[in-house]
């Protein structure tokens, strides 16, 4: 802090005794030494200083020197040191987190930052400014102009986005210090380019043809792959982001062979097990599966996804993700992720679903990986997220696969086979009827997917045949179904048996016929659909009920139209006619309800357009408000230092006054004193200046005598010898 303070007072010069001039106008004094000194030491020495300021007088550095910085940008480019504070200043007024120094100012707005981005970046030619030094070499100008766009793109992602896509060559350049062979601007070039991928399709395009995947694998491979740290984990994000939603990037991905590339990222050594997963290498791990559920997601076409899935198992990165849901020590949130990603490897595909049937846990005696996981699906202990990710996988291995759901439904009919062996049919009955509401939920949904456009299987689960007492008879499913819908009181377990018998009665007359001979069901679902003894969350319930009887009535007349009505099928539909009038004219209501609803979502959507225009006046005159309010506080804040700066230099001008006519009051005494001693002196000059008159007047005539004695001697013949002939002289002078 002193070297500090030395700094300014090298540059700034050193301030009156007892003046302590304020933030703002150290500031504004620092700012016009950059403007207007000629000697390039001066403006490196004032931007060192504005840097320093920079943390704690944000507001008044941006709002004063943020032109004079981009002067500095343009005209002292040849000056390495010097631009490097220049950047490093902006940077800090731009910065999108608080500073420590700002903590305990309540003047400075949390977005500050973002506020200056949006005026520096009003000027494009500010942004070319910051590009065109990527080029420079220096390390630090480099690493400075690259942490200036970071914060630039965190502030405002879309308006930067749109800026750089148009600069010839700003995506080319920053793609250039991928290969730095400084690991710190590479790696914050990583961070950069995940900012400016995020949410734009050209960008992501540009990148990608740019060599991206080639670079971002070769640094992958450098670090380690999975067991490599945070910057593994910066390639497999910006990797995501290059993939996601982008269809002409993933046929670029899957034509250029780095599908395969990524098998090494899931090679898990079994000697390495039991010491454990990092977390960082979970993170990679994570991000890996991410990609992967990337190339495969049911939102990309359908040609996209298969071929994706059959590279994937020709590659072997199935048969890696199978080992690793078999793995022991596998951190749950990875072996989660792992199963919804194997779920959607073999959504539709029918031989990648056959191989992961065919998988084998390594158990005793060896299971299914299916039935294992089934197993962990009905079991209350396991965590409901991973639980529904089985869920998930289950719904994709039975995706479109007539087989998968044929097996599943065989495994609850009767058979010669040993019934030892638990099946999947086995566990998802027992969970249908658990006292766990979720296992309820879980293996009514399992069981829905195996009936989906598959009416052959719905026909054959008629024959499920349960005993539920010790020497009662047995009963069907469904009718074990529909009792338990009936007695049940948790909500779930109800929605899911709905769901279920929905998809099962669908397009089946002998569901149909069936559910209509069990006692009451139907009369149960009027009832409750007309009931309004409900809470809000019941509402759900009562649209699947109503969904339920829709599919039941469509299903009934479509099979009435086709073949004619059957005497057990006449019989069921008197049993259920009241029930069914009652039925059609609580939809009659509802579909008035519906028009008037209608037509007050067209009235409101109208004024949502009105109201949107006005937003979007209002928004593009609150972004100028917004810049003149960061001047204004600038000045309010430069302005609240005048008044005390003022009161102190008047007490400071008062106290020299009073200091002043001290002195002279004491000179003036000294002055009387002197005055009085000179007097006196003068006195007794002339006093003794008369006494030497006297004194000279009796000496000549002394001087007079004595020649005339000697005149007299002389004569008398008297030798007279002149002892001291030069006082004689200066005598008679």
């Amino acid at each position: 802090m002193d070297f500090l303070k030395s700094g300014l007072k090298t540059v700034l010069g050193a301030p009156e005794p007892g003046h302590h001039p304020s933030g703002a106008e150290t500031v504004e004094r620092l700012v016009e030494r950059v403007n207007n000194s000629t000697l390039l030491e001066d403006r490196r020495d004032a931007c060192r200083a504005l840097k320093a300021m920079s943390r704690t007088y944000r507001v008044e550095v941006g709002a004063q020197g943020m032109d004079t910085l981009k002067q500095v940008l343009e005209l002292d480019r040849a000056d390495s040191e010097t631009i490097n504070h220049a950047l490093n200043t902006l940077n800090n007024v731009m910065s999108p987190s608080q500073f420590e120094e700002e903590e305990d100012n309540p003047q400075v707005p949390m977005n500050i930052g973002e506020q200056f981005t949006e005026m520096f970046i009003k000027d494009h030619n500010n942004v070319q400014l910051i590009l065109d030094l990527l080029d420079e070499y220096d390390f630090r100008v480099r690493l400075s102009a690259v942490q200036l766009l970071t914060s630039l793109l965190t502030n405002r992602p879309k308006d930067m986005q749109e800026i750089i896509l148009v600069k010839p060559m700003g995506v080319s350049k920053m793609m250039d210090l991928l290969s730095d062979n400084r690991e710190v601007i590479r790696n914050e070039t990583l961070l950069l380019l995940i900012k400016l991928t995020k949410g734009n399709a050209n960008i992501q395009k540009i990148v990608a043809f740019e060599n991206a995947f080639d670079r971002l694998f070769e640094i992958v491979s450098s670090e380690g792959f999975s067991d490599g740290g945070i910057i593994v984990e910066d390639c497999l994000l910006l990797m995501l982001n290059l993939l996601k939603n982008n269809s002409s990037n993933i046929n670029f991905f899957k034509e250029g062979s780095y599908i395969q590339r990524m098998l090494p990222m899931f090679n898990t050594p079994e000697e390495n097990e039991d010491a454990g997963w990092s977390p960082q290498k979970v993170s990679n791990v994570h991000c890996m599966l991410h990609i992967v559920r990337t190339l495969v997601s049911p939102c990309n076409s359908v040609q996209i996804v298969s071929d994706c899935q059959r590279i994937l198992k020709n590659a072997g990165l199935l048969d890696s993700l199978c080992n690793i849901l078999m793995a022991s020590g596998v951190p749950a949130d990875i072996l989660t992720e792992t199963i919804n990603t194997v779920g959607e490897v073999v959504r539709g595909n029918v031989a990648n679903q056959e191989f992961v049937g065919n998988v084998m846990a390594p158990s005793n005696p060896p299971r299914p990986a299916i039935v294992v996981l089934l197993m962990s699906m009905v079991n209350e202990k396991q965590p409901f997220s991973l639980r529904c990710a089985v869920l998930y996988c289950f719904q994709c291995y039975l995706y479109h696969n007539e087989m998968s759901q044929a097996n599943l439904v065989q495994t609850l009919l009767p058979s010669s086979t040993d019934v030892s062996n638990l099946t999947s049919g086995q566990l998802l009955c027992g969970g249908l009827f658990s006292s766990d509401v979720l296992s309820n939920w879980f293996s009514a949904v399992a069981l829905m997917h195996a009936l989906i456009d598959n009416p052959i299987q719905k026909e054959q689960l008629l024959r499920v045949l349960l005993a539920t007492n010790i020497g009662s008879s047995p009963v069907s499913l469904l009718h074990q179904c529909t009792l338990l819908l009936q007695q049940t009181t948790k909500l779930q377990s109800k929605v899911a048996l709905l769901m279920l018998l929905s998809q099962w009665t669908a397009r089946c007359a002998g569901a149909v016929t069936a559910f209509l001979r069990a006692p009451s069901a139907v009369s149960y679902l009027v009832n409750q659909t007309c009931s309004n003894d409900h809470d809000d969350n019941e509402y759900l319930l009562q649209g699947v009920l109503i969904q339920t009887l829709v599919v039941k009535e469509e299903s009934g007349a479509e099979e009435a139209g086709r073949a004619g009505t059957g005497p057990g099928e006449e019989t069921g539909a008197r049993e259920g006619g009241a029930a069914l009038e009652q039925y059609k004219a609580l939809i009659r209501q509802q579909d008035a309800r519906l028009q008037e609803l209608v037509a007050q979502l067209d009235d409101m959507l109208q004024q949502n357009h009105a109201l949107q225009v006005a937003l979007n006046d209002s928004k593009s005159s609150n972004s100028l408000l917004k810049d003149e309010n960061t001047l204004l506080k600038a000045q309010m804040s430069a302005a609240q230092n005048l008044p005390n700066t003022e009161h102190n230099d008047k007490m400071q001008y008062e106290m020299k006054i009073n200091q002043l006519t001290a002195e002279i009051n004491r000179l003036n005494e000294i002055l009387k004193t002197t005055q009085e001693e000179k007097k006196k002196q003068e006195v007794e000059l002339e006093k003794l200046k008369s006494d030497q008159d006297d004194l000279l007047i009796l000496l000549s005539d002394l001087d007079v005598k004595v020649n005339e004695y000697k005149d007299r001697l002389v004569s008398l013949g008297e030798k007279v010898e002149d002892d001291n002939p030069e006082v004689q002289e200066s005598n008679l002078t």
